[in-house]
């Protein structure tokens, strides 16, 4: 009977964080879509543009390794709730920004809270996953995918029927802000546990001893080397992410000519692919494993980029940024499931690491596009994409889950299977 009530518990809470996903990706559409309008309001150049947008890196780069402290010190829900209703809050600002100069400090900020949230909800999935024994992060990163979807279709309206940003975004702002906190109260509120890097993980000495006089995650730690291996993969797959949803309504509008409601709809496009493509990505892995999956993805993925390069009309952009979508969905999703069963005395941090790396790359990337379409043109940046893109067939090894051995906590599941799909079940060693 207390086993029922567990998986019961454990089904609500990975509803409640596929919700906190999905606001997530809310947010981060509607954001994207409205880069174009905060562009023309405040008259700014590629080159500009970019540069503000650094310090929207900058500011998730700093935040992301504090957010296994806070989870620490505050508990996973309660500092989940918190991070979230920051992350929604500041969506409302940037299209408030009077100057360039106001934009960046804001973006900085906006940036914070992006950041911040993504970490946290990731550890909450990383838990999910081990307490299921078997893959679900792909199909969380999915409602990420689906909350992006949702918001670029609110965007693409509002562009559509000429809708002031300030409203947009002030009105998406409160609405996500209240989604997430009310779904963080079904999360789980569990301190993660290390993970063991050798001999008997607990020793001596009982579960709840153990994590009591567990030390605190530092506030800053550089990632250890197997997340910057794991973080590599995530590191090509979010360029090419970062790169399509701040720029694929711009390279509408500059290189096709489109309209704004059609520019708008290539991000759409692109959030759907990623979002039916992740949906789908756990069976997919299973049956390919990850390896074969993430090369035949970077194959995809560089068709679309190359299909962008070429494009001089809309309809042909937007394929290939569909393709590009359905090319990046499931690496991420890859990646953090690896960091989380990186041996480590905070799993957290590892997640954390990864993300640092794979993110920054996602929030760089639109300021690199920006830089490289100031001296060339929106085409060659996208050229730098599909480069990248072949890096993800030609590192896909990195993912190879050889040399792992796994046993959930009741002992179940076998060497063999988890080579079969690395996030099988939970990691001991």
């Amino acid at each position: 009977m207390q086993q029922t009530a567990t998986d019961a518990a454990t089904r609500r809470a990975r509803r409640a964080i596929s919700a906190v996903f999905a606001v997530h990706g809310v947010v981060s559409g509607s954001f994207a879509t409205a880069i174009p309008w905060i562009r023309e309001h405040l008259q700014l150049g590629h080159g500009w543009l970019g540069m503000a947008l650094v310090f929207l890196t900058i500011g998730a780069s700093a935040a992301m390794p504090l957010s296994a402290r806070l989870a620490h010190r505050h508990g996973p829900r309660r500092s989940l709730a918190w991070l979230s209703l920051m992350c929604c809050a500041g969506l409302a600002l940037p299209a408030l920004s009077p100057s360039l100069l106001w934009l960046c400090v804001i973006l900085f900020v906006y940036g914070c809270g992006l950041g911040l949230m993504d970490v946290a909800m990731n550890a909450h999935g990383v838990q999910i996953e081990e307490r299921y024994g078997k893959s679900v992060m792909s199909g969380l990163h999915g409602m990420w995918s689906v909350g992006t979807l949702l918001g670029g279709a609110i965007g693409a309206f509002a562009a559509h029927a000429g809708i002031d940003g300030r409203v947009h975004l002030g009105v998406v702002a409160p609405v996500t802000a209240a989604a997430a906190v009310v779904a963080c109260r079904w999360t789980l509120d569990v301190r993660e546990q290390p993970t063991a890097t050798g001999g008997e993980a607990g020793g001596s000495g009982s579960g709840t001893e153990a994590e009591a006089e567990a030390e605190a995650p530092p506030r800053f730690a550089l990632p250890s080397r197997a997340a910057l291996t794991v973080g590599l993969m995530g590191f090509f797959a979010v360029f090419a992410e970062g790169s399509s949803m701040d720029w694929s309504g711009i390279y509408l509008r500059d290189v096709t000519h489109a309209d704004r409601g059609l520019a708008a709809s290539a991000f759409t496009a692109f959030a759907c692919t990623m979002a039916v493509t992740r949906l789908l990505g756990d069976v997919v892995v299973r049956r390919l494993g990850p390896v074969r999956t993430v090369r035949i993805s970077g194959l995809t993925a560089a068709t679309g980029g190359a299909l962008v390069v070429v494009a001089r009309t809309p309809a042909l952009a937007i394929t290939g940024f569909a393709l590009i979508g359905v090319g990046v969905a499931v690496v991420v999703p890859l990646c953090f499931a690896a960091a989380g069963r990186i041996p480590s005395a905070s799993p957290g941090q590892e997640i954390a690491g990864v993300a640092t790396l794979a993110y920054a790359s996602g929030l760089a990337a639109p300021a690199a596009v920006g830089w490289i379409a100031e001296a060339t043109s929106l085409s060659v940046s996208f050229g730098l994409v599909t480069v990248l893109m072949l890096g993800l067939v030609l590192g896909a090894g990195m993912l190879r889950p050889e040399g792992r051995t796994t046993a959930s906590a009741s002992g179940e599941g076998s060497p063999a299977r988890a080579e079969s799909h690395p996030a099988s079940a939970p990691e001991t060693s």
